[in-house]
Formats: structure tokens, C-alpha cells, sequence
């Protein structure tokens, strides 16, 4: 594979095996910076077009955008820029992207700077320096959408600048950095931070009058430019100078209280949050304020561990004492914070005699002495911000961390930190520490096996390894079998006194009831992603409040919205991000769903099933709103009994994004269903789907869900069920290039619809067979499919079938050279589906049109039509149909001798017919493109385009086409 560097800072360029690439015209390039300024994430197609075209842009930008776009993925030498729903999307791992490594070299840098490792500074930023080549894309003009990243790297470089300044001011090089601040504050003179580093280097080498100087002139700046005046920390700085040392006193003391645990030894991961951390109470000690830290997340996240840790890289500077209390939130009695706050007083030195008797003097004797004292405290597993306030300093410049499982958002005088599972590489690390070098290393793929059946979650992985210790002779592939089994990993993971259930029955003890019940019903979902309203389902109306430990009194009513945050709140349930309609989207942790599945029962099955019945009327709704009608039977109406999400229109406002974010989700729940014996919705629900996978070619989606589909209808009995799942497998076979498969399928489904009287879902299986008749030549069957689907169409009152319909048989009609015959029915179906606003059928009328144009050598009108077709098709989003138009429109051009354009063309629907897995295109438009690069002179890429179309031809035995292209490599060869 060809290493690829993308370069925004200075000029932008491209450099592949270290060449660098000619990137064409301003236009590309414009729309190579937008994608990589957004790298990963989708860039809408309108906003490179106004990028491209800032003032007017033309009436082809959408074609020409997609023609640049053609250009970069050839230059980029793999597929890196895919097509998304909204637009385009470029694929960058941080390493090819000079902005991210430059700033992962930063964050490196800040990380040394909060561990007090100033020479790791200094060398992570001498990393950095070669890849800033100046300001980032300094070759083209910036649209108005840059600015906020253009601002973030502006600042990421400043921040290095001055970690810089910060790191040789911790070395003394105090004389040194004067020239480099005062360059600094001549670009950035508002910078107080800047300002700050110069007054303590010029008073730190014995210039003192030069610091009075420096900070009178940064008074004289803030005021001027921002009618402003210093911060409390530059006026600090003003203060001490001239005494003889700026270092704070330590109080003497005989006792230094020091009540924390035990740190482990083999601590791993949580970098980034140690660093943030420390540089916050560093940075609040300097101002002379408190730190409060809140560290909340999951059970088994490791939040004790982590605070413990941090209050131990915390002794040296904060030494007149640490503290240690557990506030028992997870038992049936938390603390009380009037007893804590005599333990704590207590501990600093208080008698029992001495302590007050209520609550708010004893809080206001520990804050009198967290003032007066610098001290670290821990608050371990906190209930509620009620729990905790009291305990809090009011000034001074301790420190307090606290941690607890539900997230403490009222607790607004604290940093909050949210815990999540570790990532792969700590994560391998921790399980390595425990288990052994030798043993990870003889089985790696076993070891990322276990870590990965751990979910990545610190206590498991402890578990896990503490297990694998003791047993040194087991093969880590036996205990990986052991727990990839989903209902008996749980009893795996525990070993003593340390078991991940029993951290989870904590926590699930305390939910009330409503919470609990929809926990349960998630946690049977599976490995997927989940909509808010998925809550609802499960509830099925209001819940009481009680805990899941209680049985008896009535609490007053939860609504589906407020059991969601209890369980968003308690990290049971984690918030992911949104999908691609812009609501909210829900997933459980693995170890967490499986332990609520094993605490479901049959009443939870049921609810199990409302989901589905939910997922099929908001499908259902979906498909009456897609921009494209599906050639199919539609999904039958929803049943009455069925649940039904609420203000389903909104929820589908726009049905493809709602796929887009869906589809995965309710694909699990097809096969979730079937096994729950809910397979009539499961049925249901495939049918509702399959537009989706038709519009955006998912074969593989589309078979899996409708083979559990057909067995799930014909245990119900349901036949008219079982019709419309056999004539859709019918349709992904032809997708497939399985005919004969596809042919038995459509005739099945056919007799069945017949039997049912049903005309609309028999026409529809006909003209299935009517196609696979014509693709293999057999015209005479594929003219009486096609009048017979007709006629059915008719009967049935289906005028998009009857458009569907004429396009098929003029199509045949064309084959056999009637023109005349088939440009009437071409004619008569473009006229009806226009009449009816169906515009993607029109579309297809205007394609075959522009085919008989072709025939007849009317190229001009040919290729107007063929235009018309494809600006319909990515109108609507259909990439398929698309990608057939402009495979028609590149054999065109490449008739009339148009090589450059019929060379884009066609790259660009050979690109779609594999990604849809369509052979037999693939197989022509790769013939295409050899007789292409043989008109160009280009031997070797000629012959490398017909040997793929012969191994095609080979595997669909297609023996015509086969000895044609065997006869072309021939002849090549002989010249």
C-alpha cells in the first residue's frame, strides 16, 4: 500500500512514497482542503460548491464537483473519498494529516509539561517544528466554514510556542527565553499568559526593574486594547517582586495525615485525564484557589482507582496531608454528611469534645480549616451533589477529588470528568501487566480475544487476568472460548472477593422501577445503537419510582424521558452522539447488556417485541416518504394492536437519514425477533426495510434479513407474507447475478400471490422473471412477462407498475430491433410517470430513450436525455441508477471519439458497480475501458481492464461476451 502524507500547514500538497503529486487546478484543490479540514466526517455537497463557487456558482457544480472529486480519488491512488448521503467524506488516519500530527505532538508536550518532564517537552516539539511549513493552506483562499478550524490550529500553534516558553522556564533557562516571549507578544500582545512567563523569566535572571517594566507595559496593553486590567495571577506576580523568593511557605507541622489506599502498582491508561487533572490544580494552586474534581462513569471504570492514583502523584505537592473517606453510595444507607464531617474534622485533629453539633457549623469548621491548610481529599463513591457540598472548601488551595456513578451535574463548583472504558492499547497493556509478557505474546490474537470479551472495562480486565494468574498452565484460547459465550461470561469474570456482577447489582439495586424495567428491555436489544424512544416502547406508559430492590409502596410516576436520564445519569446507558437525523442515539456497554439480559424475563420478551413493532411503523412510515418508490410490494399497513412511536412524522421527517441511522439497529432486531418468537413482526419489519437496501444496494443486508424473514413467515402461516419475501430474495439474486435462482424465487412468489388474488404483488414477481428473461436473451419470455405484468398492473389500478411496465417491454422491444415499437412505449411511460410525479421512474423512461437515440445515431439528444436522467438520480440520491446513466453517457462519448470524458464516465460507474457487487456491469464497463486505453495507446492498462472483464465473463458464463473479450486479448497479443 502507498504512503500517503497530506499537508494543510503552508502550502497544501499531497505526497505519495514521499513524491509529491500534481494536485490540477485551484477548483480540486479548494474541494481537497474542505474535505481534509473536516477529514472523517461528511461534508455537505452544497458547502463544496459554495467553497468552489463562492459568488455564482454554475448550473453543472453539482456534475463538475463530482467530476473533481473523480479526479482526486485517481490522484489519491486508493478510494479515499466515498460518497455519503449528504455529500462527500475523505478517509485520513492521524498519521498521513500534518495537522494531526502536529498537534498530537502538542498534546504529547502537555502531557510531559503536567508530569513535570520539561526535556520531553522540548522534544515532542521538536517534532512538531517540521511540520508547521507556515499558515495552514497559504495557497488558497479560505472560505468563511474554515475559520473555526483555522482558528483551532492558530491556537494549537501558539500553545506550542508557549509550552515551549513553559518548559525552559522549569529548566532556568530564564535569560534565554526573554528574546523568543518578547517576539511572541509583538504578534499576540493580549496574550496575559505570555506576559506573565516574561515578568518571572526577567525577575528569575536578576532584572527586576525590566519585570516592572514588562508587567506596567502589559497593564498599559490590557487597558487600551481591551479596557481591561491584569488577572489576579499576573497581579500576583507584580506583588512579589522584590521579595526574596516567590516560592510559598510550607506549613510546619509534626503530623502529616496520609489515609490513602494503596496505589496500584500496575496503574494503566487515564493519561490524558492525570495530566488534565494535575494541570488544573496546578493552575488553580498558582491562583490560590481550591480544585474540586469530580470523577463519575460506569461501575468497574476504575474511578477509585484513578482519584487514589491522582492523590498519590499529588503528595509532593500537596503535603500537609491527605484524606480518604467513603460516602457509601452504593449501599442501602449513604453517609450522612453531618458524620462525615466529623470524621473528617476528626482527622485533622478535632476531639469529639470539640466538634459542633450541627451540620452547617461543622462544614463551616472544615472550611475555616481546608483555608488554612493544603490538603488533598478523596470522597469516594458520592450519592448526590446534597451529599457532597457540605464537605467542600470555600478557599485555600486544597484539593478535592470525589467520584461516584451517577454523573453530579448540580455540583457546578466542580471540573467534571466522565470515565469511559479504557482503549485497546492501555487496555491490552493493564491485561499484559497481569497475566504476563510471555504469555500475551505466545497468543496475541487470544489476548485482544479476552480484552475485547472484557469490553475494555478495568475491572473485568482485572478479573479476567487475576483468573489467567493463578492458573498459569491454562491456554489463554480456552478461557477466550470460555467467555466469548455471552450468557456465562459474567460467572467468568470473577475471581475472589472481585466480580463484575456484583458491581452491577449495585448499581442495578438502586434503580427504580421504570429505570429498571427498561434496562432489562435495552440490554436484550443486543450489540446496537438505539433511538430515545426505544425507552418508550419498553415502558409502554408510566412506571412507579420504586427501587429495583423494593417491591412494595407506590412512588409517584416516571415518563419515558426522565427513566432515560436516570439511566444516562447512572452510566447504564451511554449517550453516543447522534444519528444521521440529529437525534440523540443510546448504546449499553457489553458486560452491562449482558448482565440486563440476564435479569430479563418473559415480561420483558413482550416488551422486547413492542421495539420491533415500534422499528416497523416508523419504517413503514419511512418508506411512504423515501424520494424513491420501491419496484416492489410495498410494506402492508401497520396493524391497530401494534405500538407506534409518537409524532411519527417528525421522527421521519427525513426517511433516508432515518434509515441511514436505523437500518443496523432494526436489521439485529429482525433476528432478535425471529428468536423470540415474535415472527410476525420480525417478518413485517424486513419487508418495511428493504427499499432501504434496494436504494442503497445492501445485498448483503438485504439477503440475511430476509432469510430470517421467509422461515419467520411461514411460521406464522402467513402466506401473503411469504410472497413478497420471495419475490424481494428474487430481486437481490438478479442483484446477485444468480439467475436461475432468481427465476424459481419470482415463480414461487408469483403462484403464491395468485392464489391470493393478489394482481399488484403477482404483476410485480412477473416482471422480476420478465427481467431475468431478457438479461439471458430470452426475449419472446421476457415480451409475455412483461404484457402479462401489464395487464395485472392495470387490473390493480397500480400506475407506477403500468410505467415500470412499458419501460420493461419497450426495453425488449429495443433488444429486438423494433425502435419505432419501442420508442412508444418508452414515450407512453415517461408521459404516465410524469403525470403521476413518480421521477425516478421518469428518469429511467429518459435513459432508455437516450439508449434508442444512440441506436439511431442522435447522439445530441442521446446525450441530453442522459443528462436529464442522471441529474435525477443523484437528485434523489439513487448512486445505482446513476452510476447504469453515466455508464450509458461514457459509452457515448467514447462512440464519438470523446476519450477524456468517456474515460471519467466510466471510472466513475465502474466505481459504483463494484461497490454494489454488480459483475456483469462491472464486466462490460471494464471491456469499455480496455478498448478505451487501447485507442489511447495504452497497452498494459488496455490489457489489465479486459483480462478483469474476462474473469468476470468466466464467472457468469457468459460465453458471447467471453469469446469476444478472449479475441480482443488475442489480437493484442499478437501486435
Amino acid at each position: 500500500m502507498a504512503e500517503i502524507r497530506f499537508r494543510l500547514l503552508g502550502p497544501l500538497s499531497v505526497q505519495i512514497d514521499g513524491r509529491e503529486v500534481a494536485l490540477g487546478g485551484r477548483k480540486p484543490r479548494l474541494v481537497l482542503a474542505a474535505l481534509l479540514l473536516e477529514a472523517g466526517s461528511p461534508v455537505a455537497t452544497d458547502t463544496l460548491i459554495d467553497v468552489v463557487w463562492p459568488s455564482s456558482p454554475p448550473r453543472s457544480a453539482v456534475a463538475n464537483l463530482r467530476t473533481y472529486v473523480h479526479s482526486l480519488r485517481r490522484l489519491l491512488t486508493e478510494d479515499r473519498i466515498e460518497r455519503v448521503p449528504s455529500g462527500y467524506r475523505i478517509a485520513v488516519s492521524r498519521g498521513e494529516l500534518d495537522t494531526a500530527v502536529f498537534a498530537g505532538h502538542v498534546a504529547a508536550a502537555r502531557e510531559a509539561m503536567a508530569d513535570d518532564r520539561p526535556a520531553d517537552v522540548l522534544a515532542e516539539l521538536a517534532r512538531a517544528v517540521p511540520h508547521w511549513q507556515g499558515p495552514p493552506l497559504a495557497d488558497l483562499p479560505h472560505h468563511h466554514t474554515w475559520k473555526p478550524e483555522l482558528a483551532r490550529l492558530g491556537e494549537v500553534y501558539l500553545a506550542a510556542h508557549e509550552l515551549r516558553v513553559r518548559a525552559r522556564l522549569t529548566l532556568g533557562e530564564y535569560g534565554e527565553v526573554v528574546p523568543e516571549l518578547r517576539e511572541l507578544l509583538a504578534r499576540h500582545p493580549l496574550r496575559e499568559e505570555l506576559w506573565s512567563h516574561l515578568v518571572v523569566a526577567l525577575d528569575r535572571c536578576g532584572r527586576r526593574a525590566e519585570a516592572v517594566d514588562a508587567y506596567n507595559e502589559a497593564v498599559r496593553v490590557l487597558r487600551d486594547e481591551l479596557d481591561a486590567a491584569p488577572g489576579p495571577h499576573l497581579r500576583a506576580l507584580r506583588s512579589r517582586l522584590g521579595t526574596p523568593s516567590s516560592a510559598p511557605r510550607r506549613r510546619e507541622s509534626s503530623r502529616v495525615v496520609c489515609q490513602l489506599p494503596l496505589d496500584l502498582p500496575d496503574f494503566t491508561g487515564r493519561e490524558r485525564h492525570i495530566a488534565d487533572v494535575l494541570a488544573l490544580v496546578r493552575r488553580r494552586r498558582s491562583e490560590g484557589n481550591p480544585t474540586v474534581v469530580v470523577l463519575s462513569g460506569p461501575p468497574g471504570v476504575g474511578k477509585s482507582s484513578l482519584a487514589v492514583h491522582i492523590a498519590h502523584r499529588l503528595r509532593r505537592e500537596v503535603a500537609e496531608g491527605h484524606l480518604y473517606v467513603g460516602l457509601a453510595a452504593t449501599t442501602s444507607t449513604p453517609r450522612r454528611p453531618l458524620d462525615v464531617l466529623a470524621e473528617l474534622l476528626r482527622s485533622l485533629g478535632l476531639s469529639d469534645a470539640m466538634l459542633p453539633p450541627a451540620e452547617a457549623e461543622r462544614a463551616a469548621a472544615l472550611r475555616s480549616a481546608l483555608t488554612g491548610h493544603s490538603l488533598c481529599v478523596v470522597l469516594d463513591d458520592a450519592a448526590s451533589a446534597a451529599q457532597v457540598r457540605p464537605l467542600l472548601p470555600g478557599a485555600g488551595t486544597s484539593v478535592i477529588l470525589v467520584t461516584a456513578r451517577t454523573r453530579l451535574p448540580d455540583l457546578v463548583e466542580a471540573h467534571h470528568v466522565e470515565l469511559d472504558v479504557l482503549d485497546h492499547d492501555p487496555a491490552l497493556r493493564l491485561f499484559r501487566g497481569i497475566v504476563g509478557e510471555d504469555r500475551v505474546a505466545a497468543e496475541p490474537e487470544q489476548a485482544a480475544r479476552i480484552v475485547a470479551a472484557c469490553g475494555r472495562l478495568p475491572l473485568a480486565l482485572r478479573v479476567a487476568g487475576a483468573r489467567l494468574a493463578q492458573r498459569r498452565q491454562l491456554p489463554l484460547a480456552h478461557f477466550a472460548d470460555r467467555i466469548a459465550d455471552e450468557r456465562r461470561r459474567l460467572d467468568e469474570l470473577r475471581a475472589g472477593d472481585l466480580a463484575v456482577r456484583a458491581g452491577f447489582e449495585l448499581s442495578y439495586a438502586r434503580l427504580p422501577t421504570g429505570a429498571a424495567t427498561a434496562f432489562r428491555v435495552l440490554g436484550m436489544l443486543g450489540a446496537v445503537g438505539f433511538p430515545g424512544w426505544t425507552v418508550a416502547a419498553a415502558l409502554d406508559g408510566a412506571h412507579t419510582s420504586r427501587t429495583a430492590a423494593e417491591d412494595g409502596e407506590d412512588g409517584e410516576t416516571m415518563a419515558a424521558a426522565d427513566v432515560l436520564d436516570v439511566l444516562v445519569d447512572t452510566h447504564l446507558v451511554e449517550l453516543v452522539g447522534t444519528g444521521a437525523t440529529g437525534a440523540p442515539r443510546y448504546r449499553m456497554h457489553d458486560l452491562l447488556r449482558c448482565y440486563a439480559a440476564d435479569r430479563a424475563g418473559a415480561e420483558d420478551t413482550a416488551r422486547v417485541r413492542r421495539v420491533v413493532e415500534g422499528y416497523y411503523a416508523a419504517a413503514t412510515a419511512a418508506v411512504e416518504r423515501m424520494p424513491v418508490r420501491f419496484f416492489g410490494v410495498r410494506p402492508t399497513p401497520v396493524p391497530q394492536a401494534y405500538w407506534r412511536p409518537r409524532d411519527l412524522g417528525r421522527l421521519v421527517a427525513d426517511p433516508i437519514a432515518w434509515f441511514d441511522s436505523e437500518h443496523d439497529t432494526a436489521a439485529a432486531l429482525v433476528e432478535l425477533a425471529a428468536r423470540h418468537a415474535a415472527d410476525e413482526a420480525a417478518w413485517r419489519l424486513t419487508t418495511a426495510l428493504t427499499p432501504f437496501y434496494d436504494l442503497r444496494n445492501r445485498w448483503e443486508d438485504w439477503w440475511r434479513t430476509n432469510e430470517v424473514a421467509l422461515a419467520a413467515a411461514r411460521r406464522t402461516g402467513n402466506r401473503h407474507g411469504e410472497a413478497i419475501i420471495l419475490r424481494d430474495l428474487g430481486q437481490v439474486h438478479v442483484y446477485q447475478d444468480r439467475y436461475r435462482e432468481a427465476l424459481d424465487l419470482f415463480a414461487r412468489s408469483a403462484a403464491l400471490f395468485a392464489r391470493l388474488q393478489d394482481a399488484q404483488g403477482e404483476a410485480v414477481a412477473l416482471a422480476g422473471r420478465g427481467t431475468v428473461h431478457r438479461i439471458r436473451g430470452d426475449t419472446a419470455r421476457a415480451l409475455a412477462c412483461g404484457r402479462r405484468a401489464l395487464e395485472l398492473f392495470s387490473e390493480a389500478g397500480d400506475l407506477y407498475g403500468e410505467a415500470a411496465a412499458r419501460i420493461a417491454i419497450g426495453t425488449v422491444r429495443m433488444d429486438s430491433g423494433a425502435l419505432d415499437e419501442a420508442e412508444t412505449w418508452f414515450a407512453d411511460a415517461y408521459a404516465l410517470a410524469s403525470a403521476i410525479g413518480d421521477r425516478h421512474r421518469a428518469a429511467h423512461a429518459l435513459h432508455r430513450q437516450a439508449l434508442l437515440h444512440q441506436r439511431r445515431g442522435s447522439l445530441g439528444a442521446a446525450r441530453q436525455q442522459l443528462d436529464q436522467a442522471i441529474a435525477v438520480f443523484d437528485d434523489l440520491g439513487d448512486d445505482h441508477c446513476a452510476g447504469y446513466a453515466q455508464q450509458s453517457l461514457g459509452e457515448l462519448c467514447l462512440s464519438s471519439g470523446e476519450l477524456a470524458h468517456a474515460q471519467l464516465l466510466l471510472g466513475n460507474s465502474l466505481a459504483v458497480h463494484r461497490d454494489t457487487g454488480d459483475r456483469r456491469s462491472e464486466a462490460t464497463v471494464s471491456q469499455r475501458l480496455g478498448e478505451l486505453h487501447e485507442s489511447l495507446g495504452q497497452p498494459h492498462t488496455s490489457r489489465a481492464y479486459f483480462e478483469r472483464a474476462l474473469s468476470l465473463w468466466r464467472e457468469l458464463a457468459a460465453q458471447p461476451q467471453q469469446t469476444a473479450v478472449e479475441r480482443k486479448l488475442r489480437l493484442a497479443n499478437e501486435a
